[in-house]
C-alpha cells in the first residue's frame, strides 16, 4: 500500500511543481511587459519561455491565451504572439476610458474599504513614496500599478476588474515612457503631486468619502494626460536665426 501511495503522490508533486513554474512565468512575463522590458509589439517566443521556465509547450500556450484575454498579448492565427501594441488609437481609447474606470473603482472602494484594507493601501503607498525619493523608475511604475490594483480589489466589482486590469497595463507602460527620469523641475513636481494625491485618495477612502475620492483620482489621471500631450507635442526649440 505504501508503494501505491508513492506512485499516486508522484504525479501530484510533479503537477504542483509545474503549476508553481507556470505562476512564476505568468508574473515574470507580466512584469516584463508593464516595465517595457518587452516593448509594445515585441515577439514573445513560446519555445524560449518553455525552456526558460522548464515547462512543456501546452501550459505555455494556455498561459499565453490567458494573458491575451487580459490584454497583455496579442494572438493571431499562424503568427507569433506579440506584446499588445500602443498606437495612437489605443492611447486615445485609454485616455477616454481610464478616468471612468478609475473613478468607478475608487468610489466603490470608498464605500467598501475596511480598516485592514486601508492599511494595505498605506503600505503600498509607502513603497511608492520610497521609489519616488530614490528615483527608482521601475519600482515607481510597479508600485503605482499595485496601488490602483489594490483599490480595484477593495471595490469588489467583478465587472469592473477586467477593465481595470487592462487599463493598468497601458498606464504602467505610459509611466515608463513619460517619467523616465525627473529631468525637469515640472516633472519632479508632477511626481510629488502624484504622491500627495495618493495620500489624499487613501484618506478619502478611509473616510468613506466617495465623491472626494472620485474627484481626486480624476485629477490624478490628468497628470498622465498632460504629460502625454507634452511628450507628443513638445514646445519647439527656440533657435535664433541669424541673417
Amino acid at each position: 500500500m505504501s508503494r501505491q501511495k508513492l506512485q499516486t503522490a508522484a504525479p501530484d508533486a510533479e503537477s504542483g511543481g509545474s503549476a508553481d513554474r507556470k505562476n512564476v512565468m505568468a508574473e515574470t512575463l507580466r512584469r516584463r511587459i508593464v516595465s517595457m522590458e518587452l516593448a509594445p509589439g515585441a515577439v514573445v517566443d513560446e519555445l524560449a519561455l518553455s525552456e526558460e521556465f522548464g515547462l512543456s509547450r501546452p501550459p505555455v500556450r494556455e498561459l499565453m491565451r490567458q494573458m491575451a484575454a487580459e490584454g497583455y498579448l496579442e494572438l493571431e492565427p499562424n503568427r507569433p504572439a506579440r506584446v499588445s501594441p500602443m498606437g495612437y488609437q489605443s492611447l486615445r481609447s485609454f485616455f477616454l476610458a481610464a478616468p471612468l474606470i478609475y473613478v468607478a473603482t475608487t468610489q466603490l472602494a470608498a464605500s467598501h474599504a475596511t480598516a485592514e484594507e486601508v492599511e494595505r493601501l498605506k503600505a503600498i503607498q509607502a513603497q511608492f513614496r520610497t521609489a519616488i525619493e530614490e528615483n527608482d523608475l521601475q519600482a515607481r511604475v510597479l508600485q503605482n500599478d499595485a496601488f490602483h490594483f489594490e483599490i480595484g480589489r477593495i471595490a469588489r466589482n467583478a465587472y469592473l476588474m477586467p477593465s481595470l486590469r487592462r487599463v493598468l497595463i497601458d498606464h504602467a507602460r505610459l509611466g515608463k515612457i513619460f517619467y523616465r527620469s525627473p529631468e525637469t523641475s515640472d516633472m519632479q513636481q508632477d511626481l510629488e503631486t502624484a504622491v500627495r494625491q495618493h495620500d489624499e485618495i487613501i484618506e478619502a477612502i478611509a473616510q468613506r468619502d466617495a465623491q472626494r475620492a472620485g474627484e481626486l483620482v480624476r485629477s490624478h489621471m490628468e497628470l498622465s494626460r498632460r504629460r502625454m500631450a507634452e511628450y507628443v507635442i513638445p514646445e519647439g526649440l527656440d533657435v535664433p536665426i541669424q541673417f
